[in-house]
């Protein structure tokens, strides 16, 4: 009986263990947003980011959008940002 105790006590503390780790272990998210291929013009300010599945939406202090090519960093449209 006292075996079993341990060896129940003994694995309750390897599953504790093993579900700390995992769960504090930090996450990669799949298509995951890379700053590092983004190149801002040289006169825009980022205020917001977002991303798509293939794009990357930058919003600038400026009142525009830049759409960004996810895969390339490329930029490939520009939306003007009107208020009415």
């Amino acid at each position: 009986m006292t075996v079993l105790t341990a060896t129940m006590i003994a694995g309750m503390v390897i599953i504790i263990a093993l579900m700390w780790t995992r769960f504090n272990a930090p996450r990669a998210v799949p298509g995951a947003l890379t700053l590092e291929k983004i190149v801002l013009p040289s006169d825009e300010v980022a205020s917001a980011v977002t991303q798509g599945e293939g794009w990357i939406a930058v919003v600038t202090k400026s009142q525009k959008i830049l759409i960004y090519n996810a895969a390339t960093g490329d930029l490939t449209q520009t939306v003007p940002i009107t208020l009415e």
